[in-house]
């Protein structure tokens, strides 16, 4: 079959065979460009591809590890009753509770008629290190540089 084709080839005049090889090597070359590109287009995608994926899995990962670590500093679980608990923090602390009140066997509404804004806070940052989560927490000025409080706490993972 090739020497047909070469038969052929030969059987043209020269300015014929300079037409054909030009046509070939013009072919040769589109058809180089439409693979060519194409396929450089697909890599370059599949490059992005990967590292946005890359990018991903590293976020994802972060967020493991933050999620890991903050299991590992979970607050052990509270000795006794929530309301007791309270209780004895809040004498330690040197607050006087003026009600305690049980909502469930997971929450306590407990009121503070005075207390000093920065002590509270402080308390507050114990209670919440210890394991006790403020749910809701309302102040109101007494107008002798201290507060009355009232506030909801509950035991974390309630």
């Amino acid at each position: 079959m090739t020497e047909r084709l070469l038969l052929w080839y030969r059987a043209r005049s020269r300015r014929e065979q300079y037409l054909l090889l030009a046509g070939g090597a013009m072919a040769v070359l589109a058809l180089g460009y439409f693979l060519v590109v194409p396929l450089g287009d697909a890599l370059e995608s599949a490059k992005t591809r990967h590292a946005d994926a890359v990018i991903r899995l590293g976020e994802t990962q972060a967020r493991v590890d933050a999620v890991k670590a903050a299991q590992a500093d979970r607050a052990a679980p509270l000795g006794g009753p929530l309301e007791t608990t309270v209780r004895m923090r809040a004498n330690d602390a040197g607050f006087a509770l003026t009600s305690v009140v049980p909502q469930g066997g997971d929450r306590v509404q407990i009121a503070i008629a005075s207390a000093r804004p920065g002590a509270l806070i402080g308390w507050i940052a114990d209670l919440e290190a210890s394991g006790i989560l403020v749910d809701r927490l309302g102040t109101t000025d007494n107008g002798d540089r201290t507060v009355a409080v009232q506030m909801t706490l509950k035991a974390q993972g309630q």
